[in-house]
């Protein structure tokens, strides 16, 4: 067990929970944004959406929107700065079925146009579990680098895709798949040990059949 697990995590806010777990939920959306965010569509279930404007868990979110981190300063002032930036954002109470009491929903939109989707919930100590990941189960925590390679789900991806990273010395500690429908799209979860590298990314986006490779550094 990790020391920070007993003790808890470096922090700005009242709750490890409603606050420091917010802001990394808020910045896995702003990582898999990788653009300038501009608007911030946030739905709150369970005990997120009864306690969030005591606890600064909309402070919190908006924060990690912005790529803040859960011991920032800026946190107590993010709904302030996100105005300054341009940033609009909106807050809706929702019941999401099967949910942890603390699951946010982000939709992030980008500058450029893009887009990102992530549900996840704050578990507890600061920390979090993702668990979708632009409409497509996913599950990681956040805290080792994740790929996220979205493919054609064509025979020999996997093994084409698995045996690259080998070859390149990475070490997966956690992969899972999830796709939609047989022969359709896919996405791989790759949890890795050590550092992932952005040169073994460029080589993943260029295997046959892979859409795209994103790197989620931990957070």
């Amino acid at each position: 067990m990790n020391v920070f697990d007993v003790i808890g995590p470096v922090m700005i806010g009242p709750s490890s929970s409603h606050t420091a777990g917010a802001v990394r939920l808020g910045r896995v959306a702003w990582k898999a944004l990788d653009d300038e965010p501009v608007r911030a569509e946030i739905e709150l279930s369970g005990s997120f959406a009864t306690t969030y404007l005591g606890h600064g868990t909309d402070k919190a979110l908006i924060a990690g929107c912005m790529g803040m981190n859960p011991y920032d300063d800026d946190i107590r002032r993010s709904l302030e700065i996100a105005t300054e930036r341009g940033l609009e954002y909106s807050f809706t109470k929702v019941k999401l079925p099967d949910a942890h009491p603390n699951t946010a929903l982000i939709r992030l939109y980008g500058k450029s146009g893009k887009m990102a989707v992530v549900e996840g919930a704050s578990v507890g100590g600061g920390n979090i579990l993702v668990q979708k990941l632009d409409g497509l189960s996913v599950s990681f925590t956040g805290q080792n680098d994740t790929y996220i390679v979205r493919h054609y789900d064509r025979p020999g991806v996997i093994a084409a895709v698995t045996n690259f990273m080998m070859y390149c010395g990475m070490n997966i500690n956690n992969f899972r798949l999830s796709r939609e429908k047989k022969g359709g799209e896919a996405l791989m979860m790759i949890e890795v040990d050590g550092e992932a590298t952005e040169d073994l990314l460029q080589q993943l986006n260029v295997i046959p059949n892979v859409i795209s490779a994103m790197l989620l550094k931990a957070i």
